[in-house]
C-alpha cells in the first residue's frame, strides 16, 4: 500500500521556520495503530490524516505517542495542501470535521491562510509555586484551560526559561503555555508538551485559542500579532471573535513523497 505524504512548515515566515507537519490524504481511514505508527515514524509534533466525505474533510491528528483532540498547525497545513498544492478544494474555504473538536475551517484571509477555531479562554488558578518549580522561573500569574497558562512580564524572561520536562509531565493538563508582552509584537509565547512526546513545540495554533482571548482582554484589542519564541520561531495573526478565534499564518511545502506499507 502506498500513502501520499506531504511535509509542510506552518505558521512560518520562510521555509525551515514555523512548525513542520506531516499530512496524509487517505481514501479511507487506516487502523488507529497504523496511523499511530506512521506518526511515530515521522517523529514530527503532529501528523494529520484527512479523508474526503462529501464537501467536508474529516481530520485526525497524532503526535509521536498519541492521538490528540485539536491541532492548529497541522490543520493549517492540511488546508494549504488542499487549497494551494493539490488544488482540490472548490472554494477559498475548506471545512474540516474532527470527531473530537467539531467543525473547523481554513480560509483565505488578508493575503494568508487562517484557522476558524474555538476560543478556549483560561480561568485563574493557584499554580504559581508548582509552575515555578517546573519552569525554573516564577510566573506573575497562572491560568488553566486545556493547558496551564503562565504569565511572565518580559520577552527576555520568557526566552530564558529552561524547564524541567520530567516535572512538567506530572501535570494533568495537556501542556504548559508561557507568555509575555513582546518587544516587536503584541505577545510572545512558548509551549511545552512533554507528556505527549514533544518537549517544546515550535509553533502551536491550538495554544493561540487560549492566548488570543487572554491578550485581547489584557490589551483591549481584538486583533493581535504573536510570535512563538521557539528555536524555529512561529508567526501568528490573531483575532478574538467571542466564541471563535481567527489564527492566520503562512505555510511552505518542504517535502512530497509516499509511504510504503506492506
Amino acid at each position: 500500500m502506498r500513502i501520499p505524504l506531504f511535509q509542510i512548515d506552518a505558521f512560518a515566515s520562510r521555509l525551515f521556520a514555523g512548525n513542520p507537519a506531516a499530512v496524509c490524504p487517505l481514501q479511507q481511514w487506516l487502523p488507529d495503530s497504523v496511523m499511530q505508527s506512521i506518526a511515530s515514524e515521522n517523529n514530527l509534533s503532529e501528523t494529520a490524516f484527512i479523508v474526503t466525505v462529501g464537501d467536508v474533510y474529516e481530520i485526525r491528528w497524532f503526535t509521536p505517542t498519541a492521538e490528540i483532540d485539536l491541532c492548529g498547525h497541522a490543520t493549517l497545513a492540511s488546508g494549504y495542501l488542499l487549497l494551494d498544492v493539490l488544488k482540490t478544494a472548490t472554494s477559498d474555504r475548506v471545512v474540516f470535521a474532527s470527531p473530537r473538536s467539531g467543525r473547523l475551517e481554513v480560509f483565505r484571509h488578508e493575503g494568508r491562510l487562517a484557522l476558524d477555531f474555538p476560543s478556549l479562554p483560561a480561568m485563574p488558578c493557584d499554580m504559581v509555586e508548582p509552575l515555578q518549580a517546573a519552569l525554573g522561573s516564577r510566573p506573575s500569574a497562572t491560568f488553566e484551560a486545556t493547558n496551564y497558562l503562565a504569565i511572565f512580564e518580559s520577552e527576555a524572561e520568557l526566552r530564558a526559561i529552561s524547564p524541567d520536562f520530567e516535572a512538567l509531565k506530572q501535570f494533568h493538563t495537556l501542556g504548559v503555555i508561557v507568555t509575555a508582552p513582546g518587544d516587536e509584537v503584541d505577545f510572545v509565547s512558548r509551549y511545552f508538551v512533554p507528556s505527549f512526546g514533544i518537549d517544546e513545540d515550535p509553533a502551536t495554533g491550538s495554544a493561540h485559542c487560549t492566548l488570543t482571548p487572554y491578550w485581547a482582554e489584557r490589551l483591549g484589542r481584538t486583533t493581535l500579532r504573536g510570535h512563538q519564541a521557539s528555536r524555529r520561531g512561529g508567526d501568528f495573526h490573531c483575532e478574538d471573535r467571542g466564541e471563535r478565534v481567527t489564527i492566520g499564518g503562512d505555510c511552505h511545502l518542504y517535502l512530497e513523497g509516499q509511504i510504503e506499507i506492506g
